[in-house]
């Protein structure tokens, strides 16, 4: 082997390189070099990171989830959670037997493609589901690959960019998600499109091997950094590292619009019927035709066969009404409203929302035909000088009424007179009440989820916590819950701790739980510390007890826990007592 330069020498060899290579625009700025420790194998933790994926979550779960989350979309929320679960279940099972999941020769992947408007939520869908099931998600724009790649970018380069998502832990990132959108910008039938101008059934052609199964080199000439880490491995190790991603198990999801496939749908399904029932027919299905969309269809569209059976899976969204986007502005896990909240909460305002404002919000927004997105546009557009003007002020309060929607220069005027306006805030005390009504009413839907995912029963004490962290922690219900159940799971393990180290066995009644979850959320503590502080007059009070009475286990109740004393003088009063009878 060579003699290893010293680090200014490898510092000019690279930059002279890339200069070469690039042009003067590149340049190694490095004050030092450092060998990186070797490890045992590629990536420490994989097995652990591998643990998180839920490899068993089932259909109906999933599709609850989506529901919690996404407003109407029911068929297109039903096709994508049966086919992923059956795409990880599959992978599952193979684990289970004791193999590598091998697709076997002629397999098909559950790969899908969504067909809807923009606005609609396919890109928030595949966000929610990669995050539900614990996997490294990746989104790529079609608009921006060629078939070489001299245009934007290679397609393989969104398997790199998985296993970048996936902390360079290539076990995980072969279990990805790759979402690729606009995809019928590719199609090659001359559909009206501003792009760049490359070859779309190239593209089409060089997507066929990745979504079905090819080794993708993660080391690649034209990427300056994956250049330096190889020079690096062979300073440190003098051996070549040649890094590949099988792509077998990585599911593609590709989206798009559309523009123009509903008349081709429309057409074929009109020459199935003859005369006047034909023509009738097809007015009827001016609303629902995509539904009916095949890979016929696709494929007079502008896509290769090839491309169409790479993507069994259709399934289609549908166009948001306002009352659609009126639901999606009550949903709770909604984040335009959350997002909204966090702009004001910024400067310390509270703002809340009145349903009749929301409303008008709504009727705003599908006049603007881009679905979810014309939401945000017209929220903006109302409180963009409330935004401006309010931190300057004291007003720590807002809520936004369908005068302020409908005249928001004049509110906004009439609310610096007056800041507190007393028919203002009792507007926004009602408003919060009946935000936060419906958030409970939202957690106590997903009672079920609670308990078979985190073992949590709920109670109304539950209720309120989960809602007061999910306000004033800036959390969504997701993290909330995890938070709360992480806290539950303590006081049932400081329950086990107590009986091994004293023999002495507690059994917490639920309210009891509620008042040590109390104490844990209110303080910013843990329910070990809160349990921990307890146990300090438990210990010598309870062995105590035991010793008199040969009592060995005790049932805490929330009582009990506010008035230790008198609870232990009821257990020994009742003892002697039974004793007494008993004689």
């Amino acid at each position: 082997m060579e003699k290893i330069p010293d680090p200014k020498e490898l510092e000019k060899e690279l930059s002279d390189y890339l200069t070469k290579k690039y042009g003067s625009r590149i340049k190694v700025l490095a004050p030092h070099w450092v060998a990186k420790p070797e490890t045992d194998g590629e990536g420490q933790g994989k097995g652990a990171k591998l643990g998180r994926i839920k490899f068993d979550l089932k259909p109906e779960e999933l599709e609850a989830y989506l529901h919690e989350y996404v407003i109407k979309q029911d068929l297109a929320k039903s096709v994508l959670a049966t086919k992923v679960c059956t795409h990880f279940n599959r992978i599952r099972h193979s684990l289970e037997l004791g193999r590598d999941p091998e697709p076997g020769v002629g397999s098909i992947k559950n790969n899908i493609i969504l067909i809807g408007p923009t606005g609609v939520g396919k890109t928030y869908l595949v966000k929610l589901i990669a995050k539900k099931i614990g996997v490294p998600f990746i989104k790529g724009d079609a608009t921006k690959f060629s078939e070489t790649g001299y245009v934007g970018g290679d397609v393989e380069d969104l398997v790199r960019d998985l296993v970048y998502a996936a902390g360079d832990d290539l076990e995980l990132a072969q279990y990805g998600i790759i979402y690729i959108d606009e995809i019928d910008k590719i199609a090659s039938s001359g559909h009206a499109w501003g792009g760049p101008d490359v070859s779309r059934t190239g593209v089409q052609r060089a997507l066929l091997k990745p979504m079905e199964e090819t080794e993708v080199d993660l080391k690649v000439a034209h990427d300056p950094v994956s250049q330096i880490q190889a020079i690096e491995h062979y300073r440190r190790t003098g051996k070549k590292d040649k890094r590949t991603l099988n792509t077998r198990h990585i599911l593609f999801i590709v989206s798009g619009a559309f523009n123009g496939l509903d008349k081709m749908v429309k057409e074929r399904l009109s020459k199935q019927e003859i005369g006047f029932r034909g023509e009738m027919t097809s007015r009827e299905l001016d609303r629902t035709f995509l539904k009916h969309v095949t890979a016929e269809d696709l494929i007079k569209y502008g896509f290769e066969s090839e491309f169409v059976g790479r993507l069994p899976v259709i399934a289609v969204l549908e166009e948001l009404t306002a009352d659609d986007l009126y639901a999606i502005l009550q949903n709770p896990n909604n984040p335009i409203i959350t997002s909204k909240k966090r702009d004001f909460g910024a400067y310390g305002i509270d703002i809340a929302f009145e349903a009749e404002a929301l409303k008008m919000l709504a009727a705003q927004a599908a006049v603007e035909k881009t679905g979810a997105r014309g939401l945000v546009s017209v929220i903006e557009r109302v409180l963009i000088q409330f935004e401006k003007r309010l931190p300057s002020t004291q007003v720590k309060y807002l809520v936004v009424t369908p005068e302020i929607v409908e005249h928001p220069e004049a509110e906004l005027q009439r609310l610096l007179a007056d800041p507190e306006d007393p028919e203002l805030l009792a507007r926004f005390s009602q408003a919060a009440v009946k935000e936060r009504e419906g958030l409970k009413e939202s957690i106590r839907r997903r009672e079920a989820e609670l308990l078979s995912r985190y073992q949590l029963p709920l109670t109304e004490t539950r209720v309120e916590l989960l809602a007061s962290r999910y306000h004033h922690w800036d959390c969504d219900l997701k993290t909330a819950m995890e938070d709360l159940a992480r806290l539950y799971d303590q006081v049932g393990r400081f329950g086990e701790k107590f009986l091994d180290n004293h023999g002495i066995e507690l059994h917490f009644e639920p309210d009891a739980v509620d008042a040590i979850l109390q104490q844990a959320v209110a303080r910013d503590t843990s329910a070990l510390a809160v349990c921990q502080e307890m146990a300090q007059d438990l210990e010598y009070a309870l062995k105590l007890v035991r010793d008199r009475t040969s009592q060995d286990q005790f049932i805490l109740t929330r009582e009990a826990l506010c008035d230790l004393d008198a609870y232990l003088n009821r257990v020994i009063r009742e003892h002697y007592q039974t004793t007494m009878f008993r004689e």
